[in-house]
């Protein structure tokens, strides 16, 4: 099972540099555990069935004028009412004013207080973003992961196997390099992204000649962030005698975070060119996800031409 990271307010509130009006209790530990953020239009009504306090709540211009409308006192109970529950944060919009009444109860129940220049669809949509990114599961596999053809495809194998250099002969014909050695996968959604770990992004190493800038060589077209994982390609040693699949007709999938994920496997030895054989693979599954699929294909035309021999 991969394992959940988690975000702190302290880090929305860098990662966005918001403004801290109030520092609640728990600022600086309190974690987000969900991804999706609340508008307390409903809560300033009454209106608290199905409130899930473990949200962000932000307020934009259509709550602050709704709240204009009524008397200071009636301002104070709305705002203590949300904000008597054990909320992470209230964050104020477009840098409006912040009314007495909401800094009074923020320091009375001891919430987070904060404001940001962007509206509050604007900031709803980012939080969300970074929030579904930041609390996805993860777990990190040996491997390469690289963007062929528009598939992202992860090379896996035993060390010394041949994987870096697969992946150098791939970028040198124009595919981008996403993680080398340690890649990062994350489950959003029914899709896992992939992606490398900062302190070893853009760098790749081959045995003999040692890490290299991938950047600095090929230009910044041969790198990329992050890709959604499309294909496994394993790489193990040819066995001979062994019988590999010469048809293509066997499915195989790898779990990874309980998603099912192709997976090919490529024997090695001396003379095969693993590059395009990647580059075959890549380009094969995403025949097949379009409903193309050759090996099929090629049966079901042997069968046709069977039966009609036999008649």
């Amino acid at each position: 099972m991969g394992r959940n990271r988690s975000v702190t307010v302290k880090d929305l509130v860098d990662r966005f540099q918001l403004e801290v009006i109030c520092k609640g209790t728990d600022y600086a530990t309190r974690a987000l555990t969900v991804t999706d953020v609340n508008r307390p239009g409903l809560q300033f009504a009454g209106f608290f069935d199905y409130f899930d306090p473990e949200r962000l709540q932000i307020i934009g211009k259509s709550e602050m004028e709704y709240l204009l409308g009524f008397s200071s006192e009636e301002r104070r109970n709305r705002f203590s009412a949300l904000l008597s529950y054990e909320i992470p944060a209230f964050i104020i919009s477009r840098n409006l004013d912040v009314f007495p009444e909401c800094e009074e109860m923020a320091q009375h129940y001891g919430r987070t207080l904060l404001r940001t220049k962007q509206t509050a669809v604007e900031f709803t949509s980012l939080a969300i973003d970074y929030l579904n990114h930041e609390l996805a599961p993860m777990i990190t596999r040996h491997g390469v992961l690289l963007d062929v053809y528009g598939e992202g495809v992860i090379i896996m194998g035993d060390s010394g196997i041949g994987k870096s250099e697969t992946a150098i002969e791939l970028i040198k014909r124009g595919h981008r390099l996403v993680a080398d050695d340690a890649v990062e996968i994350r489950r959003i959604g029914s899709s896992l992204i992939g992606s490398a770990p900062e302190l070893i992004r853009d760098y790749l190493e081959v045995r003999g000649v040692g890490v290299i800038d991938i950047p600095k060589i090929f230009g910044m077209g041969a790198v990329q962030e992050s890709t959604q994982i499309d294909l496994i390609i394993k790489f193990e040693e040819w066995t001979d005698g062994y019988v590999y699949d010469r048809l293509g007709l066997d499915d195989d999938y790898m779990q990874i975070l309980d998603v099912s994920v192709p997976c090919v496997t490529i024997p090695v030895r001396a003379g095969r060119n693993l590059a395009g054989i990647a580059e075959i693979a890549a380009m094969n599954n995403r025949q097949k996800k379009y409903g193309f699929n050759s090996a099929q294909m090629f049966v079901e035309k042997i069968d046709r031409q069977v039966d009609k021999n036999s008649k």
